[in-house]
């Protein structure tokens, strides 16, 4: 048997490779999604005050660092028992909009952007974000700004850009002045019109996509996230939705302090990366997909105007339940849409500005969970503590795991359309490069990319011989 291997994953945060074996025509007769990196934080926290954890585990990432400083505030919060403030609340919602923000148009603009603008077969060497620079310098103005705009947020509100230490457990650290509020009001419009540019580009060229619509992980399987009571879009605060293939809602309003009753947690041979699995369907069957296109097949509305029509308009050519994962660019533009609109429904409430934003307790449960939508998928902290407050067991589940199986779905179908195994090219390893890319996974998110990570593709037989190979 022959066997293709592509190492690193090009433009993701962090480090993969992908295994692709061959049978003796050179057909796709296996693939194998590889993590090759292990972090260990939910060991070396051990020990730890529960107060420290939301700094630590904000080290696991330093592009969304702030959905670890969420969840792991959350799970504290329920270690002190205690309700955090109403303008708490909206200040953790606002800066994680600031967050969700960002982090879709690095996605979006800078990772994904080369493929969509300068096409899957076009050469690597310009294929990057500088290319898209040179090519597109309006769109790759517009996602500078539009990712400046979030950052910005993030920075007026916790006074640094990455690892703050402003949200903590009980609340946040320091109330809201009211010239950062009406800062960011001013900024909005602009951040607006760069959302309805993109998204209506995006609509346009979806023709030009079709194939990669067809067979970017375009497969039935279940979606999961975080709703509000009335099932609506919840980023930051909510209850998880399983919904089947099909469209029904198989599990809903599950609480983070219930959640491995239905989630469970599978070890892989191929990969240092868990494989989470919807309990009771069993391990390999129970795959699931979160993020933003798991959010939008799971949610019953957004909840804010602008993103409802986006998202009425999405379903349509596509279906109540959408199952390509290329469409993962498309929701999360979408997701823009209704962050902006929930930062400004944010601003705009007088609560906000109040100066009680601090709960303070010490432990008065030996047990915790926090659950908020990252940028990529439901995130889960769980913690266990002794009376004095130190960790005794941590458990994180991040959103990439849960698409563990589904992203090793999706590459074993890209690579039956695209491989040839009696002769390779630079698109092929393109193609199965960038279905891995739809998912934006998040494998090692210390780790950044500007597309210039050389590549390599080797074709060897069985006995280990090089018959072919491609590089950039």
């Amino acid at each position: 048997m022959k066997r293709i291997t592509i190492e690193p994953i090009s433009r993701i945060e962090g480090h993969g490779k992908i295994t692709i074996h061959l049978n003796e025509d050179g057909k796709v007769a296996g693939t194998e999604f590889h993590v090759t990196q292990i972090l260990g934080f939910e060991k070396f926290t051990e020990g730890r005050p529960f107060y420290e954890m939301p700094g630590i585990t904000a080290r696991i990432c330093g592009i969304c660092p702030l959905s670890h400083l969420l969840a792991s505030s959350k799970a504290c919060d329920a270690i002190m028992a205690v309700n955090i403030s109403p303008a708490a609340r909206k200040l953790r919602e606002l800066i994680h909009c600031a967050q969700i923000i960002q982090s879709h148009a690095l996605s979006f603009f800078y990772l994904s952007a080369p493929d969509l603008l300068l096409g899957m077969d076009s050469d690597p060497a310009t294929r990057n974000v500088i290319g898209v620079i040179a090519q597109h310098p309006e769109m790759a103005r517009d996602g500078i700004d539009l990712r400046k705009f979030g950052l910005h947020i993030v920075e007026r509100l916790a006074q640094e850009r990455v690892h703050p230490a402003w949200i903590v457990p009980g609340g946040v650290a320091s109330p809201m002045p009211v010239q950062v509020r009406d800062h960011i009001l001013a900024e909005l419009p602009s951040a607006k019109a760069i959302a309805d540019r993109t998204i209506r580009f995006f609509k346009g060229a979806l023709d030009n996509y079709k194939d990669e619509i067809a067979c970017f992980g375009s497969f039935p399987s279940m979606y999961a996230g975080l709703v509000d009571a009335k099932g609506n879009l919840a980023l930051y605060d909510g209850n998880l939705r399983f919904r089947a293939a099909t469209g029904e809602i198989v599990q809903d309003q599950i609480s983070g302090a219930d959640y491995k009753r239905w989630i469970g947690e599978a070890s892989l041979r191929e990969s240092y990366l868990k494989a989470p699995y919807f309990v009771p369907q069993g391990f390999p069957d129970g795959v699931y997909r979160v993020g933003p296109l798991g959010r939008l097949n799971v949610a019953t509305a957004c909840g804010t105007p602008d993103a409802d029509a986006e998202l009425l308009e999405f379903h349509e050519p596509f279906g109540a339940v959408a199952h390509s994962a290329f469409l993962y660019h498309y929701a999360r533009l979408i997701e823009i849409v209704y962050a902006l609109e929930k930062i400004e429904a944010l601003l705009n409430d007088p609560a906000i500005l109040s100066t009680q934003v601090r709960a303070n307790a010490g432990v008065n449960c030996l047990e915790g969970v926090g659950m908020v939508e990252a940028p990529r998928g439901t995130l889960i902290h769980h913690y266990k503590v002794n009376p004095e407050g130190a960790i005794t067991w941590a458990n994180l589940i991040v959103a990439t795991g849960h698409n563990n199986l589904a992203i090793g779905r999706s590459v074993q179908q890209v690579s039956e359309k695209y491989i040839d195994g009696t002769k390779l090219n630079e698109g092929m390893l393109n193609h199965v490069s960038a279905v891995v890319r739809a998912y934006d996974p998040c494998l090692s998110c210390s780790t950044h990319a500007d597309g210039s990570v050389a590549l390599k593709i080797e074709l060897r037989d069985a006995e280990g011989t090089l018959l072919d190979s491609v590089e950039n």
